[in-house]
This record gives structure tokens, sequence and C-alpha cells, in this order.
């Protein structure tokens, strides 16, 4: 973290990002993050390289990342309770003590954080059950009591702060998150910094709009609803293709039929997501909340988006994909099998099942590993049947039935979308805009492999040679 003096007298503290030469003129200028929203009202700050007269990077500076107004940049003066005078600490104490009291508010947000997903939010589902509940409204009070007396613990302590350039601030601690001293960390320390940080982003989910914390929530929808939308296309797949090449009469009808799978697979997506709107979403989800759920509406329980109607959208997306896969696969199987099992006393379905489909088993893989691929990317139809902004609640829980359909949830590429596009600050969204495009690519990239290595234990197994 650099500390920057320039020749007009300005002392500046941040991070270069980039440097690009001057619009008009000779000479280049640097974009600096220098954080601090709430002392100067904005965060980056292009400066002359020319006009940098001194450069260094002190020990004493400090980062704080905190849940409003995003980072500070500056030097910690003391740390004390709400209405006592601070007195100007020794640095090292100050730091040692921020970090104390860092560490047990982190305890007490923890138990805060469990009760409201523990006891709270169950207490509140079971009244909206059965509002009568008298014994699930008194512990519901209960819990609330308890949920305001860990906050009111967490207040009252206060940091304060210094900029570089002379500016005080008084931070309540329950506000910050983190605090480090880049330029008074070993290279081990910076390493554990970093793979934290990595952690965080993978196992915390989204705040400040999207423009930080991490992506947990989107991880978890991304993968759930692949394996949702596969288990739903992959049966449907397999005996369409079944039925195309074995069982029907292979004429006109029977190739208009493939002609048309195949048209399917180049329709845009959106209009997918435009027939699972109409049809899924308003069509049955909207019956299904007047047979089932009349005591809620006209709140929604299916007739909005939700996982469900969004992993069925896919499935009917990638429906074309498996079905040309898995035919080719059983066109593939030779006459003589089918001709040897029928010869040994097999039925047409015991050749079917016994010999044709497990033969047929890597084919399938193959446009299972195809629909994934594609399903795993699209962002289109999930704008609307399902996908949210924000949904840090995953669709999984301890609740009867456990997974829960009817919920809204997020997505990577849409999360990447949305934090690109819609973000009220693109540049410090970049960074995570790159990490979550490269966690989605490693998300398809585990979930082919799986596939593929499915596919290659059934070549194996049943002696399929792979098509040259």
């Amino acid at each position: 973290m650099l500390q920057i003096e320039l020749d007009d007298g300005r002392v500046v503290a941040g991070q270069a990002v980039r440097e690009l030469p001057l619009e008009r003129g000779e000479g280049r200028e640097r974009l600096y993050f220098t954080a601090n929203r709430d002392l100067d009202g904005h965060v980056w700050h292009w400066l002359p390289v020319d006009a940098i007269v001194a450069s260094e990077r002190p020990p004493d500076l400090v980062v704080l990342e905190r849940r409003r107004h995003g980072q500070f940049i500056g030097r910690l003066i003391a740390v004390a309770d709400a209405g006592v005078t601070p007195n100007h600490e020794p640095q090292q104490a100050a730091w040692d003590s921020l970090q104390a009291r860092l560490a047990a508010l982190e305890q007490l947000r923890s138990e805060r954080e469990r009760l409201r997903r523990e006891v709270v939010r169950p207490l509140i589902r079971r009244l909206d059950a059965n509002p009568g509940d008298t014994d699930a409204r008194r512990a519901l009070a209960e819990a609330n009591e308890r949920v305001r007396a860990l906050q009111e613990a967490m207040r009252g302590e206060f940091a304060v702060l210094e900029s570089v350039d002379g500016q005080r601030l008084l931070q309540p601690l329950d506000e910050i998150l983190r605090a480090w001293q880049p330029n008074a960390m070993s290279l081990p320390q910076k390493l554990a910094a970093w793979a934290g940080g990595v952690w965080r982003f993978l196992a915390e989910g989204p705040r400040d709009g999207n423009t930080a914390g991490g992506v947990w929530p989107a991880i978890f929808g991304t993968v759930l609803m692949v394996m949702l939308m596969s288990l739903l296309v992959t049966p449907f797949g397999v005996l369409a293709a079944v039925y195309l090449n074995e069982v029907a009469h292979q004429g006109r009808l029977t190739n208009l039929v493939r002609i048309s799978v195949r048209n399917l697979a180049g329709v845009p997506s959106i209009v997918y997501g435009v027939f699972g709107l109409g049809v899924f979403v308003y069509g049955i989800g909207g019956s299904l909340d007047e047979w089932f759920f009349s005591d809620t509406l006209p709140s929604p329980t299916f007739g909005t988006g939700g996982l469900l109607w969004a992993s069925l959208t896919l499935a009917l997306l990638t429906l074309p994909v498996v079905i040309v896969a898995t035919e080719e696969g059983l066109a593939r199987i030779p006459v003589e099998q089918r001709e040897g099992a029928l010869a040994l006393g097999a039925t047409r379905f015991e050749t079917l099942s016994r010999v044709v489909l497990p033969m047929a088993v890597p084919a399938m893989l193959t446009g299972v590993i195809l629909a994934v691929a594609r399903a795993a990317g699209e962002v289109a139809p999930l704008l609307l049947v399902g996908v949210a902004k924000l949904a840090p609640q995953v669709p999984v829980d301890g609740e009867f039935p456990f997974l829960h359909l009817e919920r809204k949830f997020m997505h990577l590429g849409y999360h990447i979308y949305d934090t690109a596009f819609h973000g009220s600050d693109v540049q410090a969204a970049m960074p995570l805009v790159y990490a979550t495009a490269l966690l989605l690519v490693l998300v398809i990239l585990v979930l082919n492999l799986t596939a593929i290595f499915l596919r290659h234990y059934f070549r194996v197994r049943h002696g399929v040679q792979p098509r040259p």
C-alpha cells in the first residue's frame, strides 16, 4: 500500500491499478484505489505520474474492510468505548486492542447469525403454518430478545482513525469486518491473507450491492440447478431417442421428427425462457397455487419464478442435445449384438435393456456432458424463470421438505452479468467479475469431468470402443 506525495502538497494513500498515457499532452497518468468513500466522496484518483514527488510504504498504514462505505485506508489512533474521550495510544497497543475486540465481535456476530438461522427462522415458518401456536410465539419472542441483546453487546465501541491527509474519523467497531496492515505483513502472512480471502469469496454471500463479499449462494444455486436439470432431461432424452431409433417405424414421419428435434437445438435460448414463463410459471405454477396454496394468494408460491421452473426450462433447452447424442450412440451399436441376443432367446425388451442400453450409456453421458456445458452458462432464460439478484438463503435447509423448489436462487452467470453492468462502481467490481467468471468455468469443468469419468467407466465395463 503506497503513500504518495504530490508536487502540490497533497498526500494520497492507495493501491496502483493501471497506468495510461495522457489524452492531451505528453506524459502518463496512473489510477489509484484510495478508498475512504465517506471522507472523499469517491475511491478512485487519476494522478499524473510526473506530479508524484515521493512514494513510500509506511508499515503503520491500516486497511479496514467495512460493511458500509467500502474500505478505509489510513492510520489507527486509538480504540475506545462510547462516551469515553480517547487518548492517543501507542501504535502497537492500539493495533493489538483492535484485533482483540474484532475477534470478540466476530464471535458475537456468529452467535447472532446462528440464532437467526437455527431458531428464529424455523419459528417464523412454524407460526406461518399455525398462527395460533402460543408456544412458538413465546419462543420467538425470547429468541428475538436474545438477538437484540447480542446486537447491543456489539455496539458501543469505536476506532479513532486518521487518513493520510489528516482527516479524523470515528468508526464503530461493529461496522468493521476485518483489519490488516499490508506493509507490515511478512510473505507467509500475505499468503495466509490471500488464502483467507479466497475462502471468504467461496464461502460467504455477497454484500454492498454484489460488489463485495463472496459467491457461495451463486455456486450452490448453479450446481443444484444443473443437477436437477440433468435428472430431468436424461430420462426423457433417452426415452425419446430409444423410441425414435428402436421402436418407431422408420418412415417419413420419424425422419420429420428427427429434423424437428435438430432444429430445436438452434432455437435462441430466450425463446425457451419466454416459453417457461408462460407455460411453467404462469400456467402450471398458477394452477398449483389455485389448487393447493389458495390461502396464500394473491402472493404466489409456485406461480412465480423458482428453482423448479428454471430447471425444467433448461431441461427443455438441452433436451435436443441429449436426444441426438443418444440416438447417435444407439445407431453405432452393431446389429449383430441385437441379433445375437434374440437368437439366444431374449425378448426385445431384454435385448434393449440388457444389451443395447448398457452399450449406449457412453453416448448418453456425452449428451449429458454437452447439456451441462450449455445449461450451466445460460443466463437469458433464467432472467424470466427464477434467478435473483440477491438470494442469500440457499434453497436447501433442515426444514421439511428440505429442498424448496419454489424458491428463487442465485446463479454465477447472472451474478457476473449483474455485477458487471448494474453495479454502482463497475471499476471496483471488475476483480469480482473476473474471479466469478473463472469460478464458473471451473464449476463447468468439474461437472464435465465427472460425467467424462463416468462415461469412461461404462465404456471399459461394457467394452464399447470410442468412435474414431
